[in-house]
């Protein structure tokens, strides 16, 4: 498909991709970077998102989103924004894609749950656990372990949101110290446009379906949000274009109205900062000091105020409180089991255990807990504590 506007001088071009760890033979149908994207959808880590949440656990209902179908939505963006700047739309929608695949199950409960468990054995990060999976633990190519991705897929992966050199000293992050002491991802720089793409795409995706989801869940409604920043004033213009509409759809056009604002205001703002900063390569994108593709200072501070909204009505509801405790509770109880008696675990998991020291198994039975899904999870803690499930 022809790109809408011409090729910015900043985008990647797969055809000098700095290639990939293990040098490949070039697909003959597709480039590098879609190649990428492929590997990761045909991931058994991106297939089990379809079951993994983000604020709803995954037996509250069908109707909110998942870490598949956000990845997806943040997936649409990105491509939909590299297109319109002129970026390489394949490598934005391949990180996008694989944003997620470290997230464990019950969304960010399940994540500090995990880095509670592992304080004393190195901690956890979703970030490098998603680096760790396309690098290490998908496993299914004769010559490698991971998937071997292009080196901008893999900078973009673990860079996304701007350099990390500083975070090497965490212990959560010694994996990604050693890979980098191996294959060199530039960790102290800025990743490409098209990995930037995906993160701004991931903040336009969340918060909008947050608002949406927490509609849905009757945490709030449509008269409470006409006067928070940012999603106000697209409930009040879309209930003046379109009065005594169903209060569905309204609330549905509300929001997509609120997306097409916040990519306009990525495409006017990267815009400005590329002619500011004389930005002609993607060595320049690099090389900044600050980041390329970004909010408005007024979007920024729009989105601080929506964000406290739901923070304070979303995020911290009973509701939502009592589903984060026993989500915890269940994979404390799963973590210390798994390590206390290693034989529970599945052979494979079992095996990968033995001869290990405590940090060793430690990460074996995080690795097992993180690829759960949420059902996964609440079935195998069943199994596990609960002697009804003998019948």
């Amino acid at each position: 498909m022809p790109q809408l506007v011409p090729r910015a001088p900043f985008s990647e071009l797969p055809s000098r991709s700095r290639g990939r760890k293990a040098p490949e033979p070039e697909s003959r149908t597709r480039t590098a970077f879609a190649r990428d994207r492929d590997r990761i959808i045909h991931t058994s880590a991106f297939r089990r998102l379809k079951e993994k949440t983000q604020v709803f656990v995954a037996h509250e209902g069908d109707h909110f989103r998942t870490r598949l179908t956000h990845s997806l939505e943040v997936a649409q963006i990105a491509r939909s924004l590299a297109t319109a700047l002129g970026l390489d739309a394949d490598l934005a929608e391949t990180v996008a894609l694989a944003h997620d695949l470290g997230h464990p199950p019950f969304g960010h409960a399940g994540e500090d749950e995990l880095r509670v468990q592992m304080a004393g054995h190195g901690g956890f990060d979703h970030n490098v656990q998603t680096f760790r999976v396309v690098t290490r633990l998908e496993r299914r190519y004769p010559s490698f372990e991971g998937l071997n991705l292009t080196w901008e897929t893999l900078e973009g992966v673990i860079k996304h949101n701007g350099p990390v050199a500083d975070k090497l000293e965490r212990p959560s992050w010694r994996a990604i110290a050693e890979f980098d002491a191996e294959y060199d991802l530039r960790l102290s720089t800025w990743a490409s446009a098209e990995a930037q793409v995906a993160a701004l795409a991931d903040d336009i995706a969340y918060n909008n379906h947050d608002v949406d989801d927490g509609v849905q869940a009757g945490l709030f409604d449509l008269d409470e949000l006409a006067d928070v920043p940012l999603i106000g004033p697209f409930v009040r213009s879309a209930r003046t274009d379109f009065p005594g509409c169903d209060l569905g759809i309204l609330r549905l056009e509300a929001v997509r109205r609120m997306i097409g604002g916040m990519v306009d205001d990525v495409l006017s703002e990267t815009a400005r900062r590329a002619a500011a900063d004389r930005v002609s390569s993607p060595e320049d994108v690099r090389r900044l000091d600050h980041a390329l593709v970004a909010f408005s200072r007024d979007m920024v501070e729009d989105l601080a105020a929506l964000r406290a909204f739901l923070t304070e009505r979303m995020y911290r509801h009973w509701k939502v409180n009592r589903s984060r405790s026993q989500s915890r509770r269940m994979l404390a109880q799963m973590f210390q089991l798994y390590m206390a008696e290693p034989e529970v675990l599945p052979t494979e998991w079992r095996q990968r255990v033995e001869a290990r020291d405590a940090a060793g198994r430690a990460r074996v039975v995080c690795d097992y807990i993180a690829g759960m899904t949420d059902r996964f999870a609440i079935e195998e803690h069943r199994k596990l504590f609960h002697l009804d499930a003998w019948g």
